[in-house]
């Protein structure tokens, strides 16, 4: 059964238009059900010929299991960094300033107001190299959104006047551009609070 993603026109959320998570794409749909439910967002953002992507879906967003452990505890949103640079613009510089690096598929956790919290690229299904799996990074963020709400917010809060500008608009009113080049980013105080997952330092990056 096609999810939300089965109506866009970009060759990347097509592909994922048939995966078992309940993927939204970018915009204000997504936002207002993760405001009224009070879920974070998951968004992953990836392009067309981004091979890690594709293996994330394979191993990952392919799988029932796993898929339910996203559409239960998150609202799933896909990106196509080519469709939407400006929604990648600000999400990669999220993950560069928690993890001190980047790549695709880049998977961000945000608060319903869009702030990411918690932010890596490819995760295997499996613990790998000092990598935690998927499903360990679902169930570690779910666990704090629920047990740590505060921390997470400041940490939000904390990193959000460093990225390169506020949380991306839905379509109908965001600038296609990108955002405008300013501050520099730091690290978050996400990424080294106690209730955070392991960080995604060594895994394979797409160029």
């Amino acid at each position: 059964m096609a999810n939300r993603l089965a109506n866009e026109t970009s060759p990347y959320l097509l592909q994922h238009a048939e995966n078992p998570v309940d993927w939204h794409p970018w915009g204000e749909e997504a936002l207002g059900r993760a405001r009224a439910e009070n879920k974070p967002i998951l968004v992953s953002i990836g392009y067309a010929a981004c091979h890690w992507c594709h293996v994330m879906e394979r191993e990952s967003f392919e799988d029932p299991q796993v898929a339910a452990l996203m559409n239960e505890h998150f609202v799933p949103v896909k990106v196509d960094r080519e469709e939407r640079p400006d929604v990648d613009a600000i999400y990669m510089d999220a993950v560069q300033a928690m993890t001190g690096h980047g790549g695709w598929p880049l998977n961000a956790f945000l608060t319903p107001e869009g702030v990411p919290f918690y932010a890596g690229t490819y995760y295997p299904p499996e613990p790998r190299q000092g990598m935690p799996s998927w499903r360990q990074v679902l169930v570690g963020v779910a666990e704090a959104w629920r047990d740590q709400r505060e921390e997470i917010e400041e940490a939000g809060r904390t990193i959000l006047p460093r990225l390169r500008g506020t949380p991306a608009r839905p379509a109908d009113t965001a600038p296609r551009r990108g955002c405008p080049q300013g501050a520099s980013t730091a690290s978050s105080p996400a990424a080294g609070s106690r209730w955070a997952p392991a960080r995604n330092g060594n895994g394979p990056r797409s160029p």
